[in-house]
């Protein structure tokens, strides 16, 4: 294997706990000088809209290191995320000086908000009005949001790829401590992006001496006949959400020097049989659309040194007759086995645009409303009609 490099640079380390302490010891200096009153009045606070009688006003310095504007985004973005995620609370700013005012609850939650987003922006990690919502989502589990996004999985482009929900962050964490993990979530979930990261890292680290990516040649649905040209031309456009993404966390001229060198391999799950795969990173994506033995033959697979990754979505299984998922199987077969981990994510965990994961809940919900009408039709149950095979065409067409 020649010795190519590559651009990518190993993450950097998490957050010290000294920067950590720190932050937690401005933010406390601010709580002891913070006013609270039952009647509303206020301490470093404009004037504002009128306040309940069960309301308390509390406030938080910003620490010396901090500019405003880290905290509360471009054009006030960040600020006026944390007031649509609680429109009971009143926020304001001036200078170093936030003031929250609203029920004691709440503003106790806002606070925490806070204090969160504040060691968050400490880290140089930039806030957005998608980071405020998810920070507020994880409060809602009791996860510390500061922990889940400063996580940094790969740094590339000047850019760097962080979990952005606590699934994500169990997922990364999964990979880097087990041998074999298994990513099953709905689409937009980034199992396979977060995965192609995690090699790419493991890659620049030298932990392994290549990856190889692989999924099975599966029509979602369609039939494409029979394609033109090569035989690498029929196989990319099944292997091109994989090019995409390494296309995101490597430059465009260390890319084709990889894949020429053998340092990343691309190639259909067929090409994997009789292989032995020492020392590398492997990804097996779309493994919903592998049978039952497909899957037994990748898992075997696994040689000395190498760490596996197998992502898929168990709602969108494109077998043809109603054949059984590999997936679906492997977890009754190997669940509880060491050293293997099953990560399940959910809509809660897509990253993709906010309706994507409003999709997703869409279609679980009529999928279960609607499942046993849909086991009452026998395509369906089928898994859809039965496509001709190509000596079937052939016979057809026949003089």
């Amino acid at each position: 294997m020649t010795n190519t490099p590559i651009n990518p640079v190993a993450a950097p380390a998490a957050m010290t706990s000294s920067t950590a302490d720190d932050s937690t010891t401005a933010v406390n200096s601010s709580h002891t000088a913070a006013s609270t009153s039952a009647s509303g009045s206020r301490t470093n606070a404009p004037a504002a809209a009128p306040v309940g009688p069960d309301d308390v006003t509390r406030s938080l310095t910003l620490p010396d290191d901090l500019a405003p504007v880290a905290l509360l985004g471009a054009r006030d973005e960040v600020l006026r995320a944390v007031e649509r995620g609680f429109p009971d609370v009143s926020v304001h700013v001036r200078g170093a000086t936030v003031t929250v005012t609203g029920p004691a609850a709440r503003v106790d939650v806002v606070i925490v908000l806070l204090s969160e987003l504040i060691d968050i922006a400490r880290t140089g990690t930039p806030l957005t009005a998608d980071a405020v919502d998810r920070a507020i989502g994880l409060l809602d589990t009791s996860a510390r949001p500061a922990e889940i996004l400063t996580d940094e999985v790969l740094t590339t482009h000047g850019r760097s790829i962080r979990p952005k929900s606590l699934g994500q962050k169990a997922y990364t964490d999964a990979i880097e401590n087990s041998t074999i993990t298994f990513g099953i979530g709905p689409a937009g979930t980034g199992k396979t992006y977060l995965a192609m990261a995690k090699a790419v890292d493991a890659l620049a680290r030298k932990q392994v001496s290549r990856i190889i990516l692989t999924r099975p040649a599966v029509e979602a649905g369609e039939n494409l006949g029979f394609l033109p040209g090569t035989l690498t031309d029929k196989i990319d456009p099944y292997l091109r959400p994989l090019y995409d993404a390494l296309h995101d966390m490597l430059d465009a001229e260390a890319l084709p020097q990889l894949l020429a060198a053998g340092t990343i391999e691309v190639a259909p799950l067929a090409y994997m049989r009789g292989r032995t795969l020492n020392d590398a990173f492997i990804i097996l994506d779309e493994a919903q659309n592998t049978s039952p033995e497909q899957m037994k033959m990748f898992l075997t697979r696994l040689g000395f040194g190498s760490k596996m990754v197998i992502t898929g979505d168990i709602s969108q299984i494109d077998l043809p007759g109603g054949r059984p998922s590999g997936l679906r199987v492997v977890r009754r077969i190997l669940d509880g086995l060491e050293d293997i981990t099953f990560c399940e994510l959910t809509a809660a965990d897509v990253v993709r645009h906010r309706l994507v994961g409003q999709i997703v809940d869409a279609y679980a919900r009529y999928d279960a409303a609607h499942a046993d009408t849909a086991g009452a039709d026998p395509a369906t149950r089928r898994g859809g009609p039965r496509r001709r095979t190509p000596s079937e065409f052939r016979d057809r067409n026949r003089p």
